[in-house]
């Protein structure tokens, strides 16, 4: 991975260290618009206007992107074209398509037919649609037929690949680990 986009990187120290180390590029986008990139990407929409983010770095450019091994800032972001419509400022983004999408379903069945539980169902369906091949982690897997169709959040056209989930690991959900020292 030499890019990542992303609202919040979370306090995993490995990744903080290729980030500030120089490793890695890293593009923060307001939570709201980096959702709307997804979809704009996966419906093949190049780029829209949005008011998110004007009159700030986000906007104005600046922001460091990518630290050189020495600590001072590599490439910092470049400043976005803002337009007015109706006297309202807004901020050119672009749609993100990827490579690879890696998904995580409740429920799917081999023709990649999914179903999400709870949050997951913010950002998942968006991201598979963003991707070139999707991979998909189900933690139950399901026949084909067994799914009532009024219940799949994401259709199987937007999956290339199912993982089945051990039982031990569709219980293992940690995104962060927790250090706490006293």
């Amino acid at each position: 991975i030499a890019r990542v986009i992303g609202s919040y990187i979370g306090e995993n120290k490995e990744f903080a260290r290729q980030y500030l180390g120089g490793e890695l590029e890293v593009e923060l986008v307001p939570q709201g618009t980096l959702a709307e990139r997804l979809r704009a990407g996966g419906c093949g929409i190049p780029a829209f206007y949005t008011p998110a983010g004007v009159g700030t770095q986000v906007a104005d450019g600046g922001l460091p992107w990518r630290y050189a091994r020495d600590g001072s800032v590599a490439v910092r972001s470049p400043a976005k074209e803002v337009r007015v419509f109706d006297g309202r400022e807004y901020v050119l983004e672009y749609g993100i398509t990827t490579d690879f999408a890696l998904v995580r379903a409740a429920k799917g069945d081999r023709h990649g037919n999914l179903v999400f539980n709870k949050a997951a169902r913010n950002f998942n369906p968006l991201a598979a649609m963003a991707g070139r091949v999707t991979i998909a982690e189900v933690e139950e897997l399901l026949e084909p037929g067994e799914l009532d169709p009024d219940a799949v959040h994401l259709p199987g056209v937007f999956v290339q690949r199912v993982v089945p989930l051990t039982p031990e690991q569709a219980r293992a959900k940690r995104v962060e680990k927790r250090t706490v020292s006293l």
